[in-house]
């Protein structure tokens, strides 16, 4: 897909808001934004945010909006949505885990199905593109979530659940190449661990430009 003209929403958390980055332009939003300048490219990144809906919520706690709250605030009218979260649920989100087949933002596997089938009934003509958390350097020693979920589930349960709505997946688990439990790779890409710096967010950026381009 050619992006040029187009109008392109990203929704994440805080790998898509640009944390990491030494400056916006460098994030990998900020890079379609400096590559394609013709194209609308609206950013719905709230660092800290997790796809499912938590216990507790503070509603003026941004990272307390999860994406299924923020689909409604999103601008009418897209080409391509693009949808990168999870790490988060994972990292820090108290919403079961859940099981395929649930519906309803209170378990994980609920809310991802949830989540697209919201998006899908608010851009029925638009293009969907699901991306995958990357690896994070601390998932390895602390294995599993509040909920027992392993990173891995996480990602398992993300790309079952595009599955099912055959939104084409972006597997940056698997391909990103970007694994911060190598020292060489976390120094040079992910120094926290979990953000990627500069290099990592070009990185980032090739991938998910190449992905589109060639596969949607």
């Amino acid at each position: 897909m050619d992006i040029t003209g187009k109008k392109v929403a990203f929704l994440g958390d805080s790998i898509t808001a640009g944390v990491g980055a030494s400056a916006y332009e460098h994030c990998y939003v900020g890079r379609f934004e400096k590559a394609y300048p013709q194209t609308e490219i609206r950013n719905y990144g709230v660092s800290g945010s997790r796809i499912a809906r938590q216990s507790v919520i503070d509603p003026n706690n941004g990272h307390d909006r999860d994406f299924n709250m923020r689909v409604a605030e999103m601008e009418e009218g897209a080409d391509l949505v693009v949808i990168f979260g999870g790490t988060n649920d994972f990292g820090h989100g108290d919403a079961p885990f859940g099981q395929f087949g649930d519906k309803g933002v209170y378990t994980f596997y609920g809310a991802v199905y949830s989540l697209y089938e919201s998006l899908l009934n608010k851009y029925p003509e638009a293009q969907f593109v699901v991306i995958t958390p990357l690896h994070r350097y601390r998932a390895a020693e602390h294995t599993v979530s509040i909920q027992g979920a392993t990173l891995e589930q996480y990602v398992q349960a993300i790309r079952k659940t595009a599955e099912l709505f055959s939104f084409p997946v972006l597997d940056l688990y698997a391909t990103s190449g970007i694994n911060p439990r190598f020292e060489v790779i976390r120094e040079r890409m992910m120094p926290d661990g979990l953000h990627p710096n500069d290099c990592g967010y070009q990185r980032l950026f090739e991938r998910i430009d190449n992905f589109i381009k060639n596969n949607i």
